[in-house]
């Protein structure tokens, strides 16, 4: 069964742009469109949708206004945040009202396709422009991260998926066999990653990545 998505942005020519885009990819098959945010409820209460693909800015309901709207009736929903708004403070508020995935408009087929395929087997996703947002000295410092000191230094996108994953309670194994590395890799990454963010097991790994809003 294919997977049923809706793209709601209030800009009708990237939604007409965006429908092609994601019909062409394989597997994927667009149940609707729409411009006016605040029709997704009624749509969604006739008919299945596996993902909402949906705009951050829009006029009457905002992306994450729409999210927190649907969240509660429709829990198995996957959202994922398809906007030009890669600022960190608005990335962590998408999460933190339930998104699955956040992806700039930047994105081309392919990372729209992997995103769409990740967020669909109940993973998160970050597209790498919304990973280095993330990342800089300036995100970092606006969620400071209490019990963990030093403050943490910057983590290298590969350390942050690795984070992603065993708040997800991957083991090394699993993670491994996800990114096609050895196991071996996976351990010396998590030491780094534990050195780095001055904690002392999994639990600090899982703090982190709570505190800034990965999972």
């Amino acid at each position: 069964m294919p997977i049923r998505i809706l793209i709601v942005d209030d800009h009708q020519i990237l939604l007409d742009s965006l429908s092609l885009l994601i019909s062409s990819i394989p597997n994927m098959e667009v149940v609707g469109t729409l411009y006016d945010s605040r029709k997704v409820p009624d749509f969604l209460e006739n008919n299945e949708i596996d993902i909402l693909v949906s705009d951050m800015n829009m006029p009457y309901l905002t992306g994450i206004d729409l999210t927190l709207k649907v969240r509660n009736h429709y829990p198995n929903l996957k959202i994922l945040m398809l906007t030009v708004n890669d600022e960190a403070e608005n990335i962590r508020h998408a999460f933190q009202a339930g998104i699955s995935g956040y992806v700039t408009k930047k994105a081309n087929r392919s990372e729209l396709e992997k995103a769409l395929t990740t967020i669909a087997k109940g993973e998160k996703y970050f597209s790498e422009a919304v990973l280095k947002e993330l990342l800089t000295p300036v995100s970092m410092s606006a969620s400071p991260i209490e019990e963990i000191q030093p403050e943490p230094k910057a983590l290298t996108l590969r350390e942050l998926e690795i984070v992603k994953l065993i708040a997800q309670e991957l083991s090394s194994s699993q993670i491994a066999d996800r990114l096609f590395i050895s196991v071996g890799t996976v351990e010396n990454h998590r030491h780094n990653i534990l050195q780095k963010l001055g904690v002392k097991n999994t639990i600090g790994i899982i703090k982190y990545a709570i505190k800034y809003r990965l999972i």
